[in-house]
C-alpha cells in the first residue's frame, strides 16, 4: 500500500500501513543459523572496559577479570581431536581442569555484555567463534542434525552459550552429549544462567533419573558467580502503562517498518512458525505493536512468547502495547513453576523494551 492510509475514523496519517507478523511465515537456511551465531546486535560494542561493575558487588569485577584472563588463555587454543591442531600449543597433553566458565548470576547483572565481551576479546576469527542461546544452540542441532552440528562446531575455538536452561530430558542428553564431543575436539566454552550448572533440570523434570548427564555437564565448567540488582531496574522509571487501542494503532502507522498485531492473534501465529526463526520474524521491524494484551493462555504458548521477547530484546526493538501490562503476562502457577526463570526474564526485558517504546506516542 503506497498512497496515504488512514486508520479507520481518523485522518491519514502515513504513507505505508504498518506490517503484519501475523502475515510472515521466514524460512531460515541452515547455513544462516550457522552464520549468524555471533553476539546480537544490541551487543556489538560491548566490550569488557564498557562494563560498569556496581562498586558493592565485588563478584562483578573478579568476573571481568577471569573473563579477561580466560579470553587471553585463548590465544593459543586448538583442537585436538582431528589431529590438525592442538590446545596448548604444540604439545598434545590434556588441559585439566574444566575448558569453560559458567557465568551464574540473576536477571540483568550483565551476564550477556560479560559473555559477547569475551567472543569479542578472543583471538581469533569470528568464522571460529559461535555465539547464541540454549534455544538456539537446540535448534541448531535439530536444523543441521547432531552429527554435522559437531561436525561444524568442531572446527570453533569457543562456543558461547547465553541463557543456558535445561527444559527436558531430552535436551540434557543432548546438550550434554554434544559439548562432550566438542570438548574432546578442543573447543572452549563459555555460557551464562540464572542457575547453577549441576543444579539445571531442577523444578522441571525427574533430575534424578538424569543427574549422571547434568554432573557431566558440570564437569564442563568452572562456575563464576555474579551478585546484583537488575540494571534495568536501577535508577530509571516504572515501565510505562498500557496504551489505548487507538494510541497503539496510530503510532504504528506513523512509525515506518512498525509492526501492528492483535496480542492473541499473534500467539496463535507464533505456534505456526518454529523458534529458530522468531529472529527471522522480526527482521526489519522498527517497532512492534499489539493491542488487546492479555495473560498467555498455557505453557507452551507463554515459552514461545520468551522466545520472541529474547530476539526482540537482542534486536532492541521497541514494543508498544494496550491491555494489560507486562508483570501480568503470565499466571502465578507459571511463576511459581519450574520456568519460572525464563518468565521473569521476559517480563523484565518486555518492560525494558515498553520503556524504549514510550517515545512512539504522541504527547
Amino acid at each position: 500500500m503506497s498512497s496515504s492510509t488512514a486508520v479507520p475514523g481518523q485522518s491519514p496519517i502515513a504513507e505505508t500501513a504498518p506490517q503484519s507478523l501475523c502475515a510472515l511465515e521466514p524460512r531460515v537456511p541452515a547455513d544462516r543459523l550457522v552464520a549468524e551465531m555471533v553476539p546480537p546486535p544490541r551487543f556489538d560494542s560491548v566490550r569488557f572496559d564498557t562494563y560498569v561493575p556496581d562498586p558493592n558487588q565485588p563478584s562483578q569485577t573478579e568476573a571481568v577479570e577471569v573473563l579477561s584472563s580466560f579470553a587471553a588463555g585463548l590465544g593459543g587454543a586448538h583442537a585436538t581431536g582431528t589431529g590438525k591442531r592442538r590446545w596448548f600449543g604444540r604439545k598434545a597433553a590434556e588441559p585439566s581442569g574444566p575448558r569453560g566458565v559458567y557465568l551464574d548470576g540473576g536477571y540483568g547483572v550483565g551476564k550477556t555484555h560479560l559473555l559477547a565481551s569475551l567472543w569479542h576479546a578472543t583471538p581469533a576469527d569470528p568464522s571460529l567463534k559461535a555465539f547464541g542461546t540454549f534455544v538456539e544452540l537446540t535448534n541448531l542441532v535439530g536444523a543441521l542434525g547432531f552429527q554435522q552440528t559437531v561436525r561444524t562446531l568442531s572446527e570453533h575455538r569457543l562456543l558461547c552459550i547465553d541463557e543456558f536452561e535445561l527444559d527436558d530430558p531430552g535436551d540434557t542428553v543432548l546438550v550434554s552429549s554434544l559439548l562432550s564431543r566438542l570438548v574432546e575436539a578442543g573447543v572452549a566454552l563459555a555460557a551464562t544462567s540464572n542457575t547453577l550448572p549441576g543444579k539445571l533440570g531442577e523444578g522441571r523434570f525427574a533430575a534424578a533419573d538424569f543427574l549422571r548427564e547434568i554432573q557431566g555437564l558440570s564437569a564442563h565448567f568452572r562456575p563464576q558467580r555474579i551478585d546484583g540488582e537488575d540494571y534495568r531496574h536501577r535508577g530509571l522509571p516504572e515501565a510505562p502503562p498500557p496504551y489505548s487501542d487507538d494510541q497503539v494503532t496510530r503510532a504504528a502507522y506513523a512509525t515506518p517498518g512498525s509492526s501492528l498485531d492483535d496480542f492473541p492473534a499473534l500467539l496463535d501465529h507464533l505456534a505456526r512458525v518454529h523458534p529458530s526463526r522468531y529472529g527471522a520474524l522480526t527482521d526489519g521491524i522498527t517497532a512492534v505493536c499489539l493491542t488487546d494484551v492479555r495473560p498467555v493462555p498455557d505453557q507452551s504458548t507463554a515459552l514461545r512468547l520468551v522466545v520472541l521477547a529474547d530476539r526482540l530484546y537482542d534486536r532492541e526493538v521497541p514494543v508498544l502495547a494496550s491491555g494489560l501490562p507486562f508483570d501480568r503476562l503470565f499466571s502465578d502457577e507459571m511463576l511459581n513453576g519450574g520456568y519460572r526463570k525464563k518468565y521473569f526474564r521476559a517480563i523484565s526485558r518486555l518492560t525494558a523494551l515498553a520503556r524504549d517504546a514510550k517515545g512512539l506516542v504522541a504527547q
